[in-house]
């Protein structure tokens, strides 16, 4: 259990008694799973649990296969994984966090199911409160005018709309953020190209491994409360994180000292990652063997990320 920096002013007595005993419970522990992230590569050096890798096995959704999530990418805040919370939102509650890519699921008690998520350049456009006011199994996807301006190659021929499927990028599933009664265009959807979770993608807005949005969908009903953080509020509730050569956020606290100084003065010690254009993608990592997928392309870009 990390320490949130900042919630002890938000917590009552009580939950920061609790919250004392489990940081010291966690002192005492092995470290977790985000202190062996390698930060040169943001691959796990361990093998992903065989619990893990289970939850993201192919699915098979009425007459579409969904494939399965190459274990590679599995690593980091990436998997599906219940966590303390103890942020002033009520239970039922989504909560998206852009700048960290993960996105909570509020439980009673304290807990929490954290998703990682990739966010595309939609997705810092908005930020506050909301409600799921449309839910779309296999919705149909249309680039906005912003995308066809700025992309026509790209998104020109796709003007008229894609109709759902594995190719499409929105996935298996989406929800449509509402906003006094009106649509946001903020949407949470899955995804075609598995490789892009955790990392910043050319557009779109949230997106989740197909496997998450198909259980996020499930439990959430039409009318669901979401708060979206903007910046500031993340770096209250979170972790100083930093984006890694690979696009991948990690712990500031797990790199080197001498890294950490460099990040302090303002410095980042690598080239900055740049997600590449594009609609739909072959997840050809997911071809190899899963335990080293994520680290098949040593660049961290994939071909057509969208």
């Amino acid at each position: 259990m990390t320490v949130i920096p900042g919630v002890f002013r938000r917590l009552g007595a009580t939950h920061v008694c609790a919250l004392l005993a489990l940081v010291s419970l966690a002192a005492c522990a092995a470290p977790g799973p985000q202190s062996r992230v390698d930060p040169a590569t943001g691959v796990a050096p361990v093998v992903v649990q065989p619990e893990v890798v289970a939850r993201y096995q192919a699915v098979q959704d009425a007459d579409v296969l969904i494939p399965a999530v190459a274990a590679g990418y599995l690593t980091g805040q990436n998997p599906r994984t219940e966590v303390y919370y103890f942020g002033p939102d009520a239970p039922g509650t989504i909560v998206v966090d852009p700048y960290a890519r993960v996105l909570y699921h509020i439980h009673e008690g304290g807990r929490a199911t954290r998703y990682g998520i990739a966010v595309g350049r939609e997705g810092y456009g908005f930020s506050g409160d909301a409600v799921v006011g449309r839910k779309q199994a296999w919705p149909s996807w249309t680039p906005t005018k912003n995308m066809i301006r700025r992309e026509p190659d790209v998104y020109g021929p796709l003007a008229g709309g894609m109709p759902g499927g594995l190719d499409n990028p929105l996935g298996a599933r989406a929800l449509y953020l509402y906003r006094g009664g009106r649509d946001t265009y903020y949407r949470i959807h899955g995804t075609n190209n598995a490789s892009t979770i955790g990392r910043a993608t050319s557009a779109g807005c949230i997106r989740l491994f197909n496997q998450d949005i198909l259980d996020l969908f499930e439990k959430v009903p039409t009318g669901t409360r979401v708060h979206v953080r903007d910046a500031a509020e993340s770096a209250i509730a979170e972790d100083p994180m930093v984006e890694n050569a690979h696009g991948l956020m990690v712990p500031i606290a797990s790199l080197p000292e001498d890294v950490q100084a460099q990040i302090a003065a303002g410095n980042i010690p690598w080239p900055k990652f740049v997600p590449a254009v594009g609609v739909t993608a072959a997840d050809s990592a997911a071809a190899t063997d899963p335990a080293t997928a994520a680290a098949t392309d040593t660049t961290g870009v994939f071909e057509q990320i969208n």
